[in-house]
């Protein structure tokens, strides 16, 4: 049977033991924790996207924000619209109100609408489908049936594109006169 005296030098050697293999533990997980720098892939520039011939879409949609990379809101296209609301006045109920919402691409990659959208089925926008250069411009054209609609209305169309950030609105606004909805 061991004395006081061995009982405590056994436990100070294996507690030293203990905190020297704790040790020991850290350091390894401290330096497999750390993760070699990822190999970076050459990604395309504009002007090698321009001189590949014809352009794909896989060759401009690009996501301007990821996780691993900063956030890249110069090489997008950009969407500017002449007018991003337009007032129709005063109209009949039962009147369809059109408009054409012109816009430039002032970026610098081709842009490619991929949608548009309003917030009820009333308003129908129609957008081109192509590609639109830098430079070039485009319509989307926004037509708003008043039936069954009175009084005053905002009717927000949302554009999604490849640009930063993905969605631009543009806005119809106006007053309908209820009335005979026989149209």
């Amino acid at each position: 049977m061991p004395n006081g005296k061995q009982k405590v030098l056994f436990l100070s050697k294996f507690y030293a033991m203990n905190r020297l293999l704790s040790f020991f533990a850290l350091i390894f997980l401290i330096f497999s924790a750390c993760e070699s720098t990822p190999e970076l892939k050459e990604e395309k520039t504009i002007e090698e996207i321009q001189a590949d011939g014809k352009i794909t879409n896989s060759d401009i949609i690009r996501n301007p924000v990821t996780a691993k990379e900063p956030l890249d809101t110069v090489n997008v296209a950009k969407m500017t619209f002449e007018e991003e609301e337009f007032n129709f006045g005063e109209v009949n109920q039962g009147d369809v109100v059109e408009h054409v919402f012109k816009f430039t691409n002032t970026g610098k990659i081709p842009l490619l609408i991929s949608g548009a959208r309003s917030t009820c089925g009333c308003t129908i926008p129609e957008w081109p489908k192509e590609l639109i250069d830098p430079g070039k411009g485009g319509e989307i054209t926004v037509k708003f049936n008043t039936r069954g609609k009175s009084n005053e209305q905002i009717k927000p169309v949302t554009v999604t594109a490849n640009t930063y950030p993905n969605t631009t609105k543009v806005t119809l606004t106006g007053f309908v006169k209820p009335g005979n909805d026989n149209k």
